[in-house]
């Protein structure tokens, strides 16, 4: 009886987590380069259903022995695996702030892969973003909205005198005529070992450096200027996903109501002593 208590409550869970990621996703339709989130259900492993008998033995002595019977197979619910960044490209979108620079992927070795800017994290660990909606600080050092260092080939934060300078399709920095920096762009070969570090910003499950886009023959992308990348929400997807998932979530407490009532007669009513 309360086999199926657990799977309405499982299914409950997973559900929720199903609404809070769309709900986030949702929240960031409009932040520049953020990447949806995509949950996976799985469900929990299957277990064996037996029928325990006995059986009469034709003796004199009426011994009997007990014997299995398999029934079948049943599932208890299902969770919410893991839940992995969508990194498809998003549109572009023109601002013409000279500190907005949007990275547009075009030819990669693999379609597992993925580029970033690199920016240095407060502990001075390399971090990576798609969000181009850089400023500069009051030292006029290139950094995000969080204040990390937009970082060069050089592996160098990138200071300039003024909002007066130009990048080219490379991420060649130039000013007052001169080459500042080149900005770094970082190749991910399996975007798998990505994952969200908060603010906008990634990082890899081993906390090893990502390699460097420059000099690669396979990899080529454009840089521009004046544009940021627009999140890759799809908006009335992730609305119509949430809607279902809320269906879900109620058929499940609907299932759950429903035992709570048959427990309430067995309780009260059923095996009530007079």
């Amino acid at each position: 009886m309360f086999k199926g208590f657990y799977t309405a409550a499982a299914g409950m869970l997973s559900q929720q987590r199903q609404t809070d990621l769309l709900t986030n996703n949702i929240a960031n339709a409009n932040t520049p380069g953020f990447k949806a989130d995509q949950g996976t259900l799985k469900a929990f492993p299957d277990m064996l259903l037996q029928r325990m008998e006995s059986e009469d033995l034709p003796t004199d002595r009426n011994i009997s022995v007990q014997n299995k019977k398999d029934i079948g197979t049943i599932n208890t619910g299902v969770y919410m695996q893991e839940t992995v960044p969508n990194f498809t490209q998003g549109d572009l979108q023109q601002t013409s702030q000279s500190t907005d620079i949007a990275l547009m992927e075009q030819n990669m070795p693999t379609k597992e892969g993925g580029l970033f800017f690199v920016v240095q994290s407060p502990d001075n660990t390399p971090q990576y973003t798609r969000n181009s909606n850089f400023t500069l600080d009051q030292e006029g050092f290139l950094t995000t909205s969080t204040g990390a260092y937009v970082l060069s080939t050089n592996n160098q934060p990138i200071q300039l005198k003024s909002e007066n300078f130009t990048v080219d399709s490379q991420g060649n920095v130039t000013e007052n005529n001169q080459q500042i920096a080149q900005i770094d762009i970082a190749y991910a070969s399996d975007l798998q070992t990505i994952k969200k570090a908060g603010n906008g910003l990634y990082e890899t499950l081993n906390n090893q450096p990502l390699p460097s886009a420059q000099n690669n023959p396979g990899i080529s992308y454009q840089l521009n200027q004046g544009f940021v990348e627009r999140s890759n929400v799809d908006a009335t997807q992730s609305m119509t996903d949430l809607l279902t998932a809320y269906r879900a979530f109620e058929a499940n407490q609907k299932i759950m109501q429903a035992y709570d009532r048959s427990m309430d007669k067995a309780a009260n009513e059923i095996g009530r002593v007079r």
